[in-house]
């Protein structure tokens, strides 16, 4: 079962993947990852990727593809694997359908957890995160057990740049006009499926799970 996870960043696809990954024993990538492990490795391509982040620069999207392909070509994903902020645009998507292709192979589901906007805002609003320790929280749904204070080290929690609310509108901007496109592009193939990532995380789980099968 090969998966795709969209939904605009704040929307849960990562919560719901990491779910995903446990229930039916198959890996969890990001492309973050891959890029990390490949660096780490010093193999041919994170040797590419890394000459254009250390000059900030985007990785070309033939090599995040040639990145990806590598990563799923691995033993540990023979029964399938979810992929997690990858592709982002359409030409990625068209890419990452042809390498696949190449190989008799495709993409079986995308998943869109959908959130509206404002209901992201508010919630990114309320994320703390330990820069010490790295552990995250939120003031409604999962507080520390002291205000500010991380459970785990005790160093004070802060709400990252990422999260204020000016920041969190422009990344939702930049995902309506690269990533949205998906959603169409998806829904031409037919194996989009869309489920409500404003209700409870086990109840978004429940829908994933039926479309996905037990």
């Amino acid at each position: 079962m090969k998966i795709i996870m969209l939904g605009a960043p704040g929307a849960g696809k990562g919560t719901q993947a990491e779910k995903i990954a446990e229930k039916y024993q198959i890996p969890h990538i990001s492309t973050g990852d891959i890029f990390r492990a490949n660096i780490k490795n010093g193999t041919e391509l994170g040797k590419k990727a890394k000459t254009y982040m250390d000059q900030g620069l985007l990785v070309p999207d033939e090599l995040v593809v040639d990145l990806v392909v590598d990563r799923v070509q691995q033993d540990d994903c023979k029964k399938g694997y979810i992929l997690d902020g990858f592709p982002r645009t359409i030409p990625q998507a068209e890419a990452l359908d042809a390498a696949l292709s190449a190989n008799g192979e495709k993409i079986d589901y995308a998943v869109n957890v959908e959130v509206a906007d404002e209901n992201i805002i508010n919630r990114m609003a309320g994320r703390r995160a330990c820069l010490n320790c790295g552990a995250t929280y939120h003031v409604v749904t999962i507080p520390p057990k002291e205000e500010g204070i991380c459970d785990k080290c005790g160093s004070e929690l802060v709400l990252r740049e990422d999260d204020k609310p000016e920041t969190v509108k422009k990344r939702l901007d930049v995902y309506h006009d690269q990533t949205q496109p998906l959603i169409e592009y998806y829904t031409e193939k037919k194996i989009l499926v869309e489920v409500d990532g404003t209700r409870d995380m086990a109840v978004v789980f429940g829908d994933i799970v039926k479309v996905l099968g037990a």
